[in-house]
């Protein structure tokens, strides 16, 4: 079944169970995923959903920060509590070792030398990490390795 396909099941199974929170999340997401499918002038692939996925929690993630540092904990945790729903569609994320792990392989891979080569890197390992790692996570590790 495809990624589309999933969440419209869920949201229809949300919808009947009243579940408030994930029929707007999901409702949210669909809506994001149809204007993807607009611009792409086709029914967008599995990783494309992924990718409009993907975006959805990342702009969660940061309205978290800024609610916190706003003092506004409730709008925080409703943000919060979408995030985790979104989560619920990405592939699982990669650990800390298992980053460092596929850092290390890109860099032998590319044969990078030094920081000059931080943007090859970068490419391929977002290539590879494929919405199972966080960006600022893999650029602060790649640009560790490079520079060490």
């Amino acid at each position: 079944m495809s990624l589309a396909a999933r969440i419209e099941k869920d949201f229809l199974a949300a919808y009947k169970a009243k579940d408030e929170l994930t029929v707007s999340v999901l409702r949210m997401l669909k809506t994001a995923v149809k204007n993807r499918q607009v611009e792409l002038m086709r029914p967008p692939t599995d990783e494309e959903v992924l990718a409009v996925v993907a975006k959805q929690v990342k702009q969660r993630q940061e309205s978290v920060e800024q609610f916190q540092a706003a003092g506004r904990a409730e709008m925080a945790a409703k943000e919060a509590a979408e995030q985790v729903v979104l989560e619920g569609y990405l592939p699982t994320r990669l650990t800390a070792e298992e980053l460092a792990a596929l850092v290390d392989e890109v860099i032998a891979a590319t044969g990078a030398a030094g920081m000059k080569d931080m943007g090859k890197v970068m490419s391929a390992a977002m290539a590879k990490a494929a919405g199972r790692a966080d960006g600022k996570l893999l650029s602060s590790m790649v640009k560790a390795r490079l520079s060490a």
